[in-house]
């Protein structure tokens, strides 16, 4: 049976921008979601999914531009997958971030809030990553100026990121906003060797080719660090590419490799090989020294991580004799961050290698005060776990996006701290999880900062309470599994 063919719909002002950064329009009294486009555009949209409550859509046509649109600075909007409110400006982009964390908490948590100060934002809008993950693929996706007058363009090589909305497909990146250079410099670099050489790049549908990815990564303090993802084992061509890569760029501090077969991208389970300088690089903040690994997490945005962190020290209002639990700590850098406020510093984390290098930084630091643990934190914060390191006084929650599984939320309500000082990188999981624990927590405060400008993602902190009224009874119902 023949598809009918998707239904246009002409001239649908946009009106709000709603979750996941799309906006809002309305036809015939039903919200249509539109992505890559601001409140105030006229446009075209062809409809690309029904559901009773809603519809969503692709623009097709701006038909009249927003009075608030400006002209992105990157050759590959609105193709690149990163990046898509570079026509939003950005102090614009703030008060619609601020909006998404006061809906979300309000609408799912059904959470009473306090009056929320203005979100904060970042020193600069481009080239404020201190990683990039790109990727070599055999068939790169063609932009328009590429294509050629007539015939269908031959396969073409490429290095760059994803296409918007399309896994299997890469833009090639010449200049990217996003990482100071020289990263820009360093991918150009890679990609003239490699196919002037003749290396294979990827193809994901026959998972054949030599090239797959490269991560580059730097820190405030001017270090840098390449890691170079091969999906086959070749020797010599390996050898051929990083020795031209020490030679090239003498200012690496850290050159290693990963050789990866399997069917994704990710590292963490596969052994990572230096080739040269060290395995590490490190980061400095307010005295403090963190040693990053090539599969070790640290916040990509360093001069707002600073701002955030100072937040958390802020909200967790530290005098010298608490115990602080830091859950999810990854390497460290929270609990270590605010070690010099607290008796003691528990922190938890599932990735072994972070955990070892949040070790190492303690020692570089000197901090005598503060503990790491690895394990999945629903099976290590046991009564038992508790009774030998104490029951904290203050929790700190970074979860990954996902949020906080369900039975740490039972354990945290066990351990009932007086307070809970909450970072979250999505507000939604942020909410449902602060729900669990309304009926115990009172939300004093709530402080939303940018970390990721030019995008709908937003870091939030939420500072909570625990409730004087009736705490004894709530805690012997909740020991009494009740």
């Amino acid at each position: 049976m023949k598809k009918k063919p998707l239904p246009v719909l002409h001239g649908l002002t946009v009106e709000s921008i709603g979750a996941e950064g799309k906006a809002i329009a309305r036809y015939e009294n039903r919200v249509v979601f539109i992505p890559m486009v601001i409140p105030g555009d006229v446009v075209d949209v062809r409809i690309t999914k029904k559901r009773h409550s809603y519809w969503e859509g692709d623009m097709l046509r701006l038909v009249t531009s927003s009075p608030g649109r400006q002209t992105p600075v990157c050759e590959y909007f609105g193709v690149c997958g990163g990046c898509k409110w570079q026509m939003l400006p950005y102090p614009e982009q703030l008060k619609f971030k601020a909006k998404q964390v006061t809906d979300q908490l309000t609408r799912i948590g059904r959470l009473n809030l306090p009056e929320i100060p203005p979100i904060i934002g970042g020193d600069s809008s481009e080239f404020y990553r201190n990683k990039m993950e790109y990727t070599f693929s055999s068939r790169r996706w063609m932009l328009q100026e590429d294509m050629p007058t007539s015939g269908f363009p031959e396969s073409t090589p490429g290095l760059g990121l994803h296409v918007r909305g399309l896994f299997d497909k890469v833009v090639d990146i010449k200049k990217c906003w996003l990482q100071p250079d020289p990263a820009n410099e360093i991918r150009n670099e890679v990609r003239r060797f490699t196919m002037e050489h003749g290396f294979t790049y990827f193809d994901l549908r026959n998972q054949s080719g030599l090239m797959r990815n490269l991560t580059i990564r730097c820190t405030s303090t001017g270090e840098w660090m390449v890691i170079v993802s091969f999906h086959e084992d070749q020797p010599d061509n390996r050898k051929l590419l990083m020795d031209h890569l020490v030679e090239k760029f003498h200012f690496l501090n850290s050159l290693v490799y990963v050789i990866n077969p399997k069917r994704n991208d990710t590292i963490n389970d596969l052994e990572v090989f230096t080739w040269d300088g060290r395995d590490h690089i490190f980061e400095e903040m307010e005295g403090l020294k963190f040693k990053i690994s090539p599969k070790s997490f640290f916040q990509t945005n360093t001069h707002q991580v600073h701002k955030l962190y100072r937040v958390v020290m802020d909200f967790a209002g530290l005098t010298g004799s608490e115990v602080v639990y830091d859950l999810y700590t990854g390497t460290g850098t929270i609990a270590q961050f605010v070690a010099a406020k607290a008796s003691q510093v528990i922190g938890i984390e599932y990735i072994p290698e972070a955990i070892e290098d949040a070790k190492v930084n303690t020692s570089l630091n000197g901090l005598k005060n503060v503990k790491f643990f690895t394990g999945d934190i629903k099976d290590t914060l046991t009564a038992d776990f508790m009774e030998i390191h104490g029951k904290p006084d203050v929790i700190i929650l970074d979860p990954p996006r996902a949020g906080v599984h369900e039975d740490v939320i039972t354990a945290i309500r066990s351990a009932a701290p007086k307070r809970i000082v909450y970072v979250s990188c999505n507000p939604a999981t942020q909410a449902r999880d602060l729900g669990l624990l309304a009926d115990l927590y009172t939300i004093e405060a709530v402080q939303p900062v940018d970390m990721f400008p030019h995008t709908h993602h937003v870091e939030n902190v939420v500072r909570m309470k625990i409730n004087d009224l009736d705490i004894g009874c709530r805690l012997s119902v909740i020991g009494s599994g009740k």
